[in-house]
């Protein structure tokens, strides 16, 4: 979540005519990460809530992916984007982390 309000702080600079394009789905995927953790999570079976973790993992390659396209049209500085894409790498992180956690290991036989 801290992502996603770091996403609409820095969208709010963005041009007024990006309202309904990129800060819009920019906004989308930034909220769809932890939504689709949360509705998996609370889905109650492991294999729903892997199924949802990796939604949220693709929710965060389109982010980073449009956050990237904004900085490459000047809406974003440097210092942001570099602070964004961290998080980014390390919500990646944590997403994949939770997988492996929930996912059982493979039968070593």
């Amino acid at each position: 979540m801290d992502l996603a309000e770091a996403v609409y702080a820095v969208t709010r600079a963005y041009p007024r005519d990006e309202t309904y394009g990129l800060t819009s789905q920019t906004r989308r995927s930034a909220v769809s990460v932890p939504s689709n953790i949360a509705e998996g999570q609370g889905r109650g079976s492991s294999r729903e809530f892997v199924r949802f973790l990796a939604v949220a993992r693709g929710s965060l390659s389109e982010l980073e992916t449009q956050l990237l396209l904004g900085a490459r049209l000047k809406y974003i500085d440097d210092e942001a984007i570099s602070r964004l894409m961290q998080q980014a790498v390390t919500v990646g992180r944590l997403l994949n982390g939770l997988i492996r956690s929930v996912v059982p290991p493979a039968d070593a036989s």
